[in-house]
C-alpha cells in the first residue's frame, strides 16, 4: 500500500521561499507524484507533478517560474521548491501518487494522498 508524508510547510513573508518534501513508500514505481493545494473554502487544485524517472515535470501556470519539482528515488522523496511566494499561495499542500502511468493534472487520477502540510504566506 502506498503511503505519503509531506513536510516543510510553515509561515513565510511574501517574496520568501519554502521547500516541501514528500516521502513515499509502497508501489510508486512508474507513477507520477503530484503536488496539489487546497485553500480555505476552495477546491483542491493541481500545482506540479513529476514522472517516476524525473524526465517529465510539469506545473500549473500560476506557479511556473516560481516553483520547481524534483524527485530523488534513492531517497523515495519528491520535493517542491517554492520561491517568490505570494499570499495567494496560502493553502494546505498535499502530495499524491497517480493511479497509472502517464501525466495528469486531475485530482481523480491520483489515488493516494498524504496528510497535507500548511503553507501560509503573509503580506
Amino acid at each position: 500500500q502506498v503511503q505519503l508524508v509531506e513536510s516543510g510547510g510553515g509561515l513565510v513573508q511574501a517574496g520568501g521561499s519554502l521547500g516541501l518534501s514528500c516521502e513515499a513508500s509502497g508501489r510508486t514505481f512508474n507513477r507520477d507524484i503530484g503536488w496539489f493545494r487546497q485553500a480555505r473554502g476552495k477546491e483542491r487544485e493541481f500545482v506540479a507533478a513529476i514522472s517516476w524517472s524525473g524526465g517529465r515535470a510539469y506545473s500549473a501556470d500560476s506557479v511556473k517560474g516560481r516553483f520547481t519539482i524534483s524527485r530523488d528515488n534513492a531517497k523515495n522523496t519528491v520535493y517542491l521548491q517554492m520561491n517568490s511566494l505570494k499570499p495567494e499561495d496560502t493553502a494546505v499542500y498535499y502530495c499524491a501518487a497517480a493511479i497509472r502511468p502517464g501525466g495528469s493534472v486531475y485530482v481523480h487520477d491520483y489515488a493516494y494522498w498524504g496528510q497535507g502540510t500548511q503553507v501560509t504566506v503573509s503580506s
